[in-house]
């Protein structure tokens, strides 16, 4: 059973590390660029198996989110209740049936091909030590097949995001299981000349709204010899009336719905006949999804790629070209990559005395990443978390050690995190592209991490504590006397700078430290990162900074939720740097 297990998080790291690949290349039911964020999301629970195989059902039911997310959940409800290889093939086939089942309009040249092949191949193959070779044929075979299976695919030049999503996921899965020692086919050579949109496609427009929806049925339904419920399928057959892209997912007496619609408001009052609405979630399609980086990686002489533990906006860093590594936080049952959270996810439940944790992605999802990064975008330099903070740089030098061998790899130990981690990967990859060698964007990149400062706000200590970063008497003492400790991110960890005793202090203290820095015609790169106080931050904070020194250029962002949890709602932080004084 350890090897199954180890076998599900292996396929999910390899899933990881190509979801932004896949969110390139969405292009079916809707160009919205999001199967690969709804996939790492969805199957998040198979990175650390608990329990038995029906509370393993019940998680990623709980998980799934989108259309891609909810099918993968219907299916892998399924395959994750085998306790050996000879189960596979059974659950398999199960899980097969339950995803087309889930689907109110079902379609060939999606991942429901990709399930459809490996339930014939292992249905045919019972023996593990021979199965990886003609699976893993059968599967890539599977995938190219979308592109003729759908027109959308044709027509953009690609294949499906969500069938190749589940090709690299089976891939890993298998070649752990069988325990395959050869260096695996890259998926670049595999499916060369289909992995990028064509620039004369155009998705059909849409302006309807995604809806996830979770409702809690009058009556729990009969189980009827693992046959969809009677029930069930009405609810699905009916809600295709209502919207397009309909997937429903039983759950004991709760159904996950996902559907697409113009309407929520109608949507929902159309729904109070179903049962009661317990959970609620719409969002517009966004079609620009299908856009690769605003700043084509290949128009710089290096990829810059960073920790998600920098308080950079996965839009900021899309729109600068840079590539984000998150490490995961982890709330009760649910581990999510930590920036496909948000902050009203996290405070309000902090606030309530929830238990939060965060746990770094394991090594070998790590080294897939730095594998697929380089193997799309070249030579790339990595502006690493403080190894003071994480074991990320060791772990990055330890993959290039043994692969980096073209030496296009490169790794700084930043010693920052937060906003100070952001400012300096910010400034680098606005470097990147406007000069033209690698070596001046490294030197600029080591020249602005001695330039940058942060200094971070707390608001209560009880948060620090909680995570062991203080003594529990130094928290409850400090917050006894109204302290709020200003702190800063450094390669030797984090340092106290100061202590205040209100909010009015810790402004007083951020604009005196930045009178000491700049005089009022210096023109800095400011961020300002908020927690759950973003109204305060964007208005009485900025206002002031802005009027001290009128040439700086403010960005406002949210703090990096890695250091939300460690240090609590109400924190906020100031990073600043004078990238013309690297140049």
């Amino acid at each position: 059973m350890s090897d199954l297990r180890n076998s599900f998080a292996t396929g999910y790291a390899c899933l990881a590390a190509s979801a932004d690949l896949v969110d390139r290349i969405n292009v079916f039911p809707v160009a919205d660029g999001d199967t690969g964020t709804n996939l790492r999301i969805s199957l998040a629970p198979l990175r650390n198996l608990e329990g038995d195989g029906e509370t393993a059902r019940k998680v990623l039911a709980r998980c799934a989110t989108g259309n891609s997310g909810n099918i993968a959940a219907a299916f892998f409800g399924e395959f994750c209740q085998s306790e050996n290889f000879a189960d596979l093939a059974e659950t398999a086939a199960r899980g097969r049936k339950k995803a087309w089942q889930a689907i109110a309009g079902p379609c060939a040249g999606t991942m429901l091909t990709v399930f459809d092949s490996l339930a014939s191949t292992l249905a045919s193959h019972g023996e593990a030590a021979t199965v990886y070779s003609p699976l893993s044929l059968e599967l890539q075979k599977a995938v190219r097949d979308t592109m003729q299976l759908l027109p959308d695919l044709t027509r953009a030049g690609v294949v499906d995001s969500g069938a190749l999503a589940m090709y690299v996921f089976f891939d890993g899965f298998f070649r752990h299981l069988t325990r395959q020692n050869d260096k695996p086919s890259s998926i670049f050579d595999l499916f060369a000349g289909s992995l990028a949109i064509s620039s004369s496609f155009r998705p059909e427009v849409t302006n309807s709204y995604c809806v996830d929806v979770v409702m809690q049925m009058a009556e729990k339904p009969a189980a009827s010899d693992g046959e969809p419920d009677e029930q069930q399928t009405t609810i699905r057959d009916r809600l295709a009336e209502l919207g397009e892209s309909v997937v429903v997912v039983q759950n004991d007496s709760l159904l996950k719905i996902h559907i697409h619609t113009p309407d929520p408001g109608r949507l929902r009052g159309q729904l109070g006949s179903f049962g009661d609405i317990v959970g609620w979630s719409d969002e517009a399609i966004d079609q620009g999804g299908v856009q690769p980086f605003s700043v084509s990686p290949e128009n710089s002489p290096l990829h810059i790629v960073t920790d998600a533990a920098g308080s950079l906006t996965r839009e900021m860093a899309r729109r600068h070209g840079i590539t984000l590594l998150d490490s995961y936080i982890i709330i009760g049952d649910d581990s999510r990559p930590e920036s496909l959270y948000t902050s009203k996810q996290i405070y309000p439940l902090m606030r309530k005395g929830g238990k939060i944790t965060t746990a770094q992605a394991s090594s070998f999802e790590r080294h897939q990443h730095y594998q697929s990064i380089c193997r799309q975008f070249g030579p790339t330099l990595y502006l690493c978390v403080g190894s003071a903070f994480t074991g990320n740089y060791d772990t990055a030098m330890a993959w290039k050690k043994e692969n980096d061998r073209d030496e296009s790899f490169t790794v700084i130990d930043t010693g920052a995190a937060s906003g100070r981690l952001a400012l300096i990967a910010l400034l680098t990859a606005r470097q990147a592209e406007n000069v033209g060698t690698a070596a001046e964007v490294i030197d600029f990149a080591q020249n602005i991490i001695a330039e940058c400062e942060e200094f971070v706000f707390i608001n209560e200590l009880k948060y620090l504590v909680a995570g062991g970063r203080v003594s529990k008497a130094g928290g409850f003492f400090g917050d006894l006397l109204y302290m709020k400790p200003v702190i800063s991110p450094t390669s030797d960890g984090v340092k106290k700078i100061g202590v205040v005793h209100s909010a009015k202090g810790q402004l007083a203290f951020a604009m005196e430290k930045l009178r000491e820095r700049y005089d009022s015609s210096s023109a800095p790169v400011i961020m300002l990162q908020y927690s759950d106080n973003h109204d305060w931050v964007a208005g009485v904070v900025q206002q002031q900074v802005s009027a001290l020194l009128p040439e700086a250029e403010i960005l406002l962002t949210p703090l990096s939720l890695t250091s939300g949890v460690h240090m609590g709602p109400g924190t906020w932080s100031m990073a600043f740097a004078s990238p013309g004084l690297c140049r």
